[in-house]
């Protein structure tokens, strides 16, 4: 078991460079990887199984008793990240695909990796994890409906399927890892270590069934990928920090905000993608290209982060988020 739980955090560490080495494998090699496009929904809702086995009402504490910050963090999150990418396929006239998956990257909910990024960073894990939480259960409303309003002048979007698929590959698995983590405590605790290994591997999955099913549409229009992920993320990243910062809140909740708002459920939009735009291979290729860039971009922020002292008495930092 100990070397399990070495193997684990050793994937969790490296878990950008494990999808990057996976991605190139896939895109040299697809024949190896092709037979993980039939998977791709249990992939994610193994994922999602985590994290509702890792799922507490502490999670959602918060909401209840200190409201402010929490409502401030999920709408900047659902309102950030998709006006930005509405912004970005104008800007760089995108086309209909790629424009569609980077809304759709923009429109789901914050991802799990960033609650440990908040951690290193210094900032205030409690509101990151209740971020995400809240932010994964109005996924089924938000998502769907931001991407209708959004990339319908693009790509044709029904909504109301997209939200039973988000309630199949998000909600039920998570309801299920709760009813899991309620009546199988002791098996939990004594494997809850592991599940960042579960989770590279499921992630890593996914990547590699988008890039091994579309190595010419990479290799076609790979840089525009590229440019678009990353300026969406990076953007999302500094806008969440500068306006936590014109809100005048502490400089840890400014740090968990911007995350938050940056580093979203990639995976996620991949596998919707790929279910709801078939006949458009391109829009999934966003959600995998962001799978990587977000962890990579997320811990070069949190280890800056981490080396400069948090300061909440700061002249502006009035608001004392906890």
């Amino acid at each position: 078991m100990k070397l399990f739980i070495h193997i684990s955090n050793f994937s969790n560490k490296y878990f950008a460079f494990i999808t990057i080495l996976v991605a190139v494998a896939a895109f040299y090699m697809p024949g190896g990887f092709n037979w993980l496009n039939n998977y791709m929904t249990i992939l994610l809702g193994i994922v999602m199984f985590g994290m509702g086995l890792t799922m507490t009402p502490n999670d959602f504490k918060l909401v209840l008793t200190k409201p402010v910050p929490v409502i401030i963090g999920v709408i900047l999150q659902f309102t950030i990240m998709p006006l930005l990418a509405f912004g970005i396929a104008k800007l760089l006239n995108l086309p209909p695909a790629l424009a569609a998956g980077i809304i759709l990257v923009g429109s789901v909910p914050g991802g799990t990796a960033s609650n440990v990024m908040v951690y290193l960073a210094k900032g205030n894990v409690a509101l990151s994890v209740t971020m995400t939480s809240v932010s994964t259960m109005l996924a089924p409303i938000m998502t769907p409906v931001l991407l209708y309003l959004l990339a319908g002048q693009w790509i044709p979007v029904n909504p109301f399927a997209m939200f039973i698929s988000i309630i199949q590959v998000i909600i039920v698995p998570i309801v299920l890892g709760l009813i899991f983590q309620r009546f199988f405590p002791v098996a939990v605790d004594k494997s809850i270590e592991i599940l960042p290994l579960i989770s590279v591997i499921a992630i890593s999955g996914v990547v590699a069934a988008v890039v091994s099913g579309n190595t010419e549409n990479i290799a076609s229009s790979g840089a525009l990928i590229f440019v678009t992920v990353l300026l969406h993320n990076w953007s999302g990243l500094l806008l969440g920090f500068l306006v936590a910062t014109v809100l005048r809140l502490n400089e840890e909740t400014r740090r968990a905000i911007s995350i938050e708002v940056g580093i979203q459920n990639a995976g996620l939009g991949t596998t919707l993608a790929s279910a709801h735009f078939a006949a458009q291979p391109l829009a999934a290729l966003p959600g995998a290209i962001a799978v990587v860039m977000h962890v990579i971009s997320g811990s070069i922020l949190a280890s800056i982060w981490s080396k400069i002292p948090v300061n909440n008495n700061k002249k502006g930092n009035k608001r004392e988020i906890a």
